[in-house]
């Protein structure tokens, strides 16, 4: 029986070692090593300090600032630990009910704006955490956002517009706008008539 035994666990201590312990160490700086931005978690720094992630949405519901594709995920909007999507269909009355109460939360933001309301602004993405919107929903939001900041319209469209990033390779993709780096940038910006 030990002789059997013996190497059995002999085999299983080995393999712990190399496949729970040397492989994930290994991958690991490998990983931190070639991608370094991507294995700290893609983090969006500022003075210094994480702000967010350029992978995670945020709930921004400020009239001042831009605001994102709503979350799907619970019980906190944007908690990655429970990603997924709502799996309601079109049909469901649910949905119906969730998208009718953002649009009027978006209208109730910004009374005069009688342009329709982009999807990406009322639907939330497959994972519940998508960080990017639509250029047409960074624009519906941008006479909200110039007024309440104070700022011209044309600079909060130029800044939309910078903020933009293309699809890749010019194929693969959408144009899209990141709602953090975008709110982070206009956090940059003073308003017209603010001191020197």
């Amino acid at each position: 029986m030990k002789t059997i035994l013996r190497p059995e666990l002999v085999l299983f201590l080995v393999l712990t070692l190399l496949t729970g312990v040397a492989y994930p160490l290994l991958v690991t700086r490998l990983a931190q090593w070639l991608f370094p931005s991507q294995a700290a978690g893609s983090l969006i720094m500022q003075g210094g300090k994480p702000v967010g992630s350029s992978l995670i949405g945020q709930d921004f519901t400020d009239p001042k600032n831009f605001w994102g594709r709503p979350s799907a995920t619970g019980p906190m909007p944007y908690n990655a630990s429970a990603s997924s999507g709502s799996n309601q269909g079109p049909l469901n009355p649910a949905l119906v009910e969730a998208v009718k109460g953002r649009i009027d939360a978006l209208r109730a933001a910004d009374p005069g704006n009688a342009n329709p309301v982009p999807v990406d602004l009322v639907t939330a993405s497959a994972n519940g955490l998508d960080p990017h919107i639509s250029p047409a929903a960074a624009n519906y939001q941008a006479a909200r956002v110039a007024r309440v900041r104070n700022l011209p319209l044309e600079q909060v469209q130029k800044l939309v517009a910078q903020e933009t990033e293309m699809p890749w390779l010019g194929l693969l993709g959408e144009p899209r706008v990141h709602v953090l780096r975008l709110n982070l940038a206009l956090d940059a910006l003073k308003p017209v008539n603010a001191p020197g």
